[in-house]
């Protein structure tokens, strides 16, 4: 690799060369792709020209804000496809782009070897050589020094040879003039740590957490409830909002339109006279306690995500300070914020394009970096695709430039394209359909494109198996072979994926008829037992460290289903990036016991050499069996266990 600052754009009309199928892009350059730090980038592109001139290219990069390009080359792979690869050395947000000029030195040693080889006389050809190497001027010490060399050796004695010499031709093609250089457009790279990728997430509701009944939960609760969520092997911790809640309009419990006294209404209807979005709850503690819990979070291994809703309770500083920032009805009243037939009294929505629209934008990126300064670099951004895309894409890229290890997750159940383009334009991770995907064709279908292009390149699933909003129909029955089911599906087939809290303890009472949750503590407080009997601790604490042993299962692209010949058991094989872990999976979609063949259509790699799976171990057990015939039957028995995972071995 080396380095240059003098980079000649004509691309475009009159271009000598086209470069076209630029791989990878998203939407023409429009968006960045996503890469994970570490990890080589390889990139392709079909380069012609016309006429029989040899041609070179090269892949350039650096960061957004830098001036000094990175140059790695390419190399012709087949019909005018030509590919080369790059590593960024740090996490941010980078552009590269393709170059493709004329090898003039290269085109003429060519010719030159032709002629030589034909008997012609070369001897003004020799002299065009010479010329050549007097019009290099662009590369370094080593390589000036070595052409003069060679050009005085040529001229000093005439012979032939010291123009052909290989170490004359790398000079050459680091020193020559490059005339018809022409460079593709700037193409937006982020480059991310691997907690964009892989994690495993625990939701919690502070207040919730206290071991007295009815008694408001505070950080100091949380801090204590670490060890069982270290010990389960979460990564992440991620909590409801924790700020002030209004009392205005407060929803009493399961959503009523009226409190009772001793209500503590919605932790999402945000501000009160304590404060607003840069506020704690006083119940919760004060800011000293908030730092405490991060750095207690960060001994058991664990980095803490915060809700971000961008909303206010009619307390909230803002709405006082900056009425403009939100809209009103024609009876002069603040509009509140509603989903027609569903209405939110106790919250207004601002208002992104109001006539002090600038300052309201600047306050809200001042509050995510006010939560950066203090040790939050993972963001839950509560229904994104209700604010401006505009919006986020700026927000995020302003805060990512201050701190390139913020994360942002985006909570949006919407339409499938707008879940996508906020994908596009900066979320580090996306919500999905998991959730309600039941069935294998639509499981599969909805991975596999997921893990197609060009999704992969930005879209990072996160499968949360449930939420404080979202209690799927399936799970109502409270049956302990699909919890345990759908976190396996969740955990193997994601590399991302989270449990609202309560899940390990099957809590399943829904409203009747609705996809939530009766006595929801989004409206109350819950204190339980987080050992309670029947509960499946034990079971995620597995999937937990198996996902942790196998690189495989941290990443989400490199999936495969195989053809298990039964509609009630997928089978599938996911790789590691690195091609040296691979593990092959079945998980039951129903409760009844089954006997099946699951073929293991994969490689392995050893020592950068592809081997065909001669075995597989059981991740759990240990257990091994040898493949034969390509494959090995299996039996699965849900009420014991609902899946089974093996690492494939040569």
């Amino acid at each position: 690799m080396n380095k240059t600052s003098q980079i000649v754009d004509t691309a475009g009309i009159g271009a000598a060369f086209h470069i076209e199928n630029i791989y990878p892009i998203i939407d023409a350059g429009r968006f960045p792709v996503k890469r994970i730090v570490g990890e080589p980038i390889a990139v392709y592109a079909d380069l012609y020209r016309d006429g029989h001139e040899i041609i070179a290219a090269a892949v350039v990069w650096r960061r957004e804000q830098d001036r000094e390009w990175n140059r790695v080359p390419m190399t012709l792979e087949v019909n005018d496809r030509w590919g080369g690869s790059f590593t960024p050395d740090g996490i941010g947000r980078y552009v590269y782009a393709i170059e493709a000029w004329t090898d003039e030195f290269a085109t003429w040693r060519h010719g030159f070897e032709l002629k030589l080889k034909a008997g012609q006389d070369v001897t003004l050809d020799a002299l065009e050589g010479a010329g050549l190497m007097t019009k290099a001027q662009n590369g370094g010490p080593e390589a000036s020094a070595l052409i003069l060399k060679q050009c005085e050796n040529f001229l000093q004695t005439g012979d032939n040879e010291p123009l052909l010499s290989p170490e004359l031709r790398t000079a050459m093609a680091e020193a020559q003039l490059r005339p018809d250089l022409t460079r593709s457009p700037l193409l937006p790279l982020m480059i991310d740590r691997t907690r964009a990728r892989n994690g495993a997430w625990y939701e919690m509701v502070p207040r919730s957490q206290s071991t007295v009944p009815g008694q408001h939960g505070t950080f100091r609760d949380c801090i204590a409830r670490l060890p069982d969520v270290q010990a389960m092997g979460f990564d992440v911790l991620y909590f409801t909002p924790i700020h002030p809640i209004g009392k205005t309009n407060r929803k009493g419990k399961n959503n009523s339109l009226t409190s009772e006294p001793g209500d503590v209404g919605s932790p999402y209807a945000i501000g009160g006279a304590e404060g607003g979005h840069d506020a704690i709850h006083p119940e919760l503690g004060t800011m000293e306690d908030f730092h405490a819990l991060i750095a207690a979070c960060k001994e058991h291994g664990l980095e803490v995500a915060i809700d971000v809703a961008v909303q206010c309770s009619p307390d909230h500083p803002w709405v006082k300070e900056h009425p403009d920032w939100f809209k009103r009805r024609p009876d002069g009243s603040m509009k509140y914020a509603e989903n027609p037939p569903k209405k939110y009294e106790d919250i207004h929505n601002p208002d992104f394009d109001c006539e002090d629209a600038g300052s309201l934008w600047n306050a809200l990126r001042d509050m995510l970096l006010f939560w950066c300064d203090q040790g939050v670099k993972i963001f839950r951004i509560d229904n994104p695709h209700t604010k401006p895309l505009r919006f986020w894409e700026w927000a995020i890229h302003e805060v990512q430039i201050r701190h390139p290890d913020a994360l942002f997750l985006a909570e949006a159940f919407t339409r499938p394209k707008l879940m996508k383009g906020l994908a596009k334009l900066g979320f580090s991770q996306s919500y999905t359909y998991f959730t309600w995907r039941t069935q294998k064709w639509e499981i599969e279908q909805y991975l596999n494109e997921l893990c197609g292009y060009p999704e992969r390149e930005f879209y990072r699933p996160n499968f949360f198996v449930n939420t404080p909003d979202i209690l799927p129909y399936h799970l109502q029955s409270g049956e302990a072979w699909m919890f345990k089911a759908r976190v396996a599906l969740a955990a193997a087939l994601s590399s991302t994926y989270g449990i609202y809290n309560g899940f390990e303890l099957l809590e399943h009472e829904a409203i009747p008829g609705k996809e939530e949750y009766l006595n929801s503590e989004k409206y109350e407080i819950r204190t339980r037992d987080w050992n309670a009997p029947g509960n499946i601790k034990p079971y995620i604490t597995a999937l937990n460290h198996a996902r942790r042993a196998n690189s495989a299962l941290q990443q989400t692209s490199n999936l495969r289903f195989m053809p298990v010949d039964n509609d009630n058991i997928i089978g599938f094989v996911k790789e590691s990036v690195d091609g040296t872990n691979t593990v092959a999976g079945a998980i039951a979609l129903s409760r009844d016991p089954y006997e099946f063949w699951l073929p293991i259509d994969t490689q392995v790699t050893v020592d950068d050499e592809k081997r065909n799976v001669a075995a597989v171990e059981n991740i759990i057990t240990g257990e091994r069996h040898g493949v034969e015939w390509g494959g090995i039957r299996l039996r699965l028995d849900p009420q014991r266990d609902p899946a089974i995972f093996f690492r494939c071995l040569a």
